[in-house]
């Protein structure tokens, strides 16, 4: 196997691991400020990811068929892998788009209930 196709699934491994980890915490805060932030990283990290699934995929192709096919195969569960990853990302990033849009709701309706009141 190729040690540079390892040295990428090794980077990929840790960074999706701790992508995993930080959209599980992600989805527990409470500060929509923070949450944006997590967000933020989590969507880089997605991007970090991108490249290392490219340059797996562009070393793996570059290989001789026996080796070429089984990286391939591996590569295509961490494409999988990533997709669902995305998926989560883009669930909390809606999720708190939803909630600042409900808060903001609120707020406007407040304060037309507050001029309704001064106005009686």
């Amino acid at each position: 196997m190729s040690e540079v196709f390892e040295g990428y699934e090794r980077q990929y491994c840790e960074l999706s691991t701790n992508l995993s980890r930080k959209c599980n915490a992600a989805g527990s805060i409470l500060d929509e400020e923070q949450k944006g932030k997590e967000i933020s990283e989590l969507q880089s990290g997605l991007d970090e990811a991108d490249v290392l699934i490219r340059k797996m995929d562009l070393e793996a192709r570059s290989l001789q068929p026996g080796v070429k096919a089984m990286l391939l195969a591996k590569l295509r569960e961490y494409k999988s892998d990533l997709t669902k990853l995305k998926r989560e990302v883009k669930k909390l990033a809606s999720a708190k788009s939803s909630q600042t849009a409900y808060e903001e709701l609120l707020e406007s309706g407040m304060a037309n209930a507050h001029m309704i009141s001064e106005k009686d």
